[in-house]
């Protein structure tokens, strides 16, 4: 009899398994989203800029991190430099062009484990129409049921750098620094269905 519940209770565990190994996708929350770009300005100091109302959606399987991928917006209307003065020169032919290219882009090509916890994930960015690999060093900070929402819910940090003239926003190099590190958090969690 005990042999017959073990064996009921394994088969059981393998029909549920796949069921939470499944690959499970998120849409990215723009108000728990910040992409803080930083450059050095003359030497004198580091500003921060910061690419709001991220549009969105990340698929993560836990099973098999290889299957996870990842697809965001950044709409360059909600480019803030805190300063309305910075904004129309970030928004400016000076740099991003914003009237003529009004979105940046990222589509991740591989995810890949880094140790526990670890992704790195490699993607094309998109700036100005044009197109150039980076790779993002990602940590997964929480997976589970949001508190309020409750919905699935995920959440990570990540960081790269890149060099703004390799993307035709290189306006005042080398006086202004070419190396920008983008800092990334974001939350995103399971839509509800319609």
């Amino acid at each position: 009899m005990r042999i017959r519940l073990l064996s009921a209770a394994a088969l059981l565990a393998l029909a549920v398994a796949p069921a939470f190994a499944a690959p499970v996708t998120y849409k990215l929350d723009p108000t728990h989203t910040n992409v803080l770009a930083q450059w050095n300005h003359m030497g004198f100091s580091n500003p921060f800029a910061n690419f709001g109302n991220v549009e969105g959606t990340l698929v993560y399987d836990a099973a098999n991190v290889g299957k996870s991928s990842v697809v965001v917006n950044l709409p360059l209307s909600g480019l803030e430099g805190f300063s309305a003065k910075f904004n129309d020169h970030l928004r400016s032919a000076d740099f991003f062009d914003a009237t003529k290219f009004p979105n940046a882009t990222f589509k991740s090509t591989k995810v890949e484990s880094a140790g526990e916890g670890k992704l790195k994930v490699t993607g094309d960015l998109t700036i100005k129409d044009v197109t150039r690999p980076v790779v993002l060093d990602v940590t997964l900070n929480k997976v589970g049921e949001h508190p309020m929402s409750k919905a699935k819910a995920i959440g990570f940090d990540a960081t790269t750098t890149i060099s703004r003239t390799e993307f035709g926003v290189g306006a005042y190099v080398p006086n202004v620094g070419d190396q920008v590190t983008l800092r990334i958090t974001t939350e995103a969690s399971v839509p509800k269905a319609k």
